[in-house]
């Protein structure tokens, strides 16, 4: 069977995108900011983002397009002696654990959205808290939402996702990004909504840790994608002419933009409204319904926004389950559905204890998080940051100079200068950033 390629640039920039939007900007960097003190939280992310996380991108795209092959085939095929494949391995072992609690969250997306088809999310003078808290502590009710996530997750990508998520994407991001903008206008001539955009984007220094650090370094990895070989899977499925500098800047300038994005309209609605910045996950599920409220049709377009929110996050899942099931099925397009299904069932009860964490496991702790936060903890500050330091160790190493030039520079209107600044930064700046970040968090430094 021929390899599957996307059919058009701009089809893998919104696929490569709808990978990370959804949960790592809309949901996840609002929250994480939220808790790590704001405006200069955000400004590290952006930093990690273009300085780190644009380098790595980049060379992702490197590996999986010059080889055509998806996670440990590529690693494999490049270096086919020593254990550089296990930087494949530990991508898809990453990919499976972030599914797993992933799935949770767009467990709770599916719920919010039947409830308001039943139009029971949206009551004047409601608790928006309580109810959140009341949806995450059904047992059987988050396991069902997280299996039926799953569920449609499995289907997707057993028969193949490039075309329906490529045609769907042109639509449903466009949309998005216009529901965001409906609902900044309103967040914004909220009462003290100024405060609110103080604190998302004016940085006051005091408030960083080592740990905070950390976590922008991990959520700048989380929201590019990068660090599992998820963009090395995508990028195989590239022609093997064209530029990829150009898709990588998109990529990184969407999430920017969409982070920014949810930052605007969360955090004026946060202060206006009398809410907690450091809510924790449940940030976008208390915030959002009470700043609809105060919308004409505010139902009307909480739908709408938890439709397309749904979408995004699906488009991300279908990225996570695709690695896992591309390693396993090798190429062999007939072995993808039997594959997508024992992934996806492994996947589920691997995320039960996270989905629990909120009701019945909610007094289990590991190191002081609950089961979801610290598998959230695993994946965004240890696995992630893991393998985007092997990514950098290997590429400058194992990938011959000329084939980096050629690779990077082809059908690109940068010069030797571009390549020679992203090649540096790849060998000497990223390993030793990683590095240094990571003794300071375990206190060593």
């Amino acid at each position: 069977m021929e390899k599957e390629q996307w059919s058009s640039k701009i089809g893998f920039i919104l696929a490569a995108a709808g990978s990370a939007i959804g949960i790592g900007a809309i949901w996840k960097l609002p929250y994480v900011t939220g808790v790590s003190g704001g405006g200069a939280f955000f400004l590290m992310f952006i930093l990690f983002s273009l300085f780190i996380g644009l380098p790595l991108l980049l060379a992702e795209f490197v590996i999986g397009r010059s080889t055509g092959k998806e996670a440990i085939r590529a690693y494999l095929e490049i270096a086919p002696k020593g254990k550089w494949y296990l930087i494949g391995i530990l991508g898809v072992v990453t990919s499976f654990v972030l599914l797993s609690f992933y799935s949770v969250v767009g467990g709770w997306i599916s719920l919010y959205f039947v409830k308001g088809l039943a139009g029971g999310v949206i009551e004047e003078g409601a608790n928006y808290g309580d109810l959140f808290g009341q949806t995450i502590n059904s047992s059987w009710t988050v396991l069902a939402a997280q299996a039926a996530f799953l569920l449609i997750t499995i289907i997707v990508v057993a028969k193949g996702v490039q075309s329906g998520i490529e045609k769907a994407s042109k639509i449903l991001m466009p949309a998005l990004f216009l529901l965001f903008l409906i609902l900044i206008a309103r967040s914004l001539t909220l009462d003290h909504a100024i405060d609110g955009v103080k604190f998302f984007l004016e940085p006051d220094f005091s408030s960083i840790t080592s740990e905070s650090i950390l976590f922008a370094m991990g959520q700048s990895f989380f929201s590019l994608s990068i660090g599992v070989s998820v963009m090395v899977t995508y990028s195989s499925y590239l022609p093997k002419k064209g530029s990829i500098v150009q898709p990588a800047l998109s990529v990184v300038g969407m999430n920017l933009f969409i982070a920014l994005l949810a930052g605007l309209a969360i955090f004026p609605a946060v202060f206006s409204l009398g809410f907690e910045p450091a809510e924790g996950p449940g940030l976008l599920f208390v915030v959002l319904p009470a700043v609809f409220e105060k919308l004409v049709f505010g139902e009307l377009f909480l739908l709408l926004f938890l439709a397309l929110f749904l979408f995004a996050t699906l488009t991300s899942a279908f990225s996570m389950l695709e690695i896992v099931v591309a390693t396993l099925a090798k190429g062999d397009q007939k072995k993808r559905t039997k594959f997508a299904w024992i992934a996806g069932g492994f996947i589920f009860l691997l995320g039960i204890p996270s989905a629990l964490s909120f009701g019945t496991l909610a007094e289990m702790t590991i190191f002081k998080k609950n089961i979801f936060d610290t598998a959230d903890f695993l994946v965004s500050n240890i696995l992630m940051p893991l393998g985007v330091l092997l990514i950098s160790i290997f590429v400058p190493l194992k990938i011959k100079k000329e084939v980096l030039r050629q690779e990077l520079l082809q059908h690109s209107k940068g010069g030797s200068l571009l390549f020679n600044l992203w090649y540096n930064v790849m060998r000497f700046v990223i390993p030793i950033v990683i590095i240094i970040v990571f003794l300071d968090s375990l206190g060593v430094l």
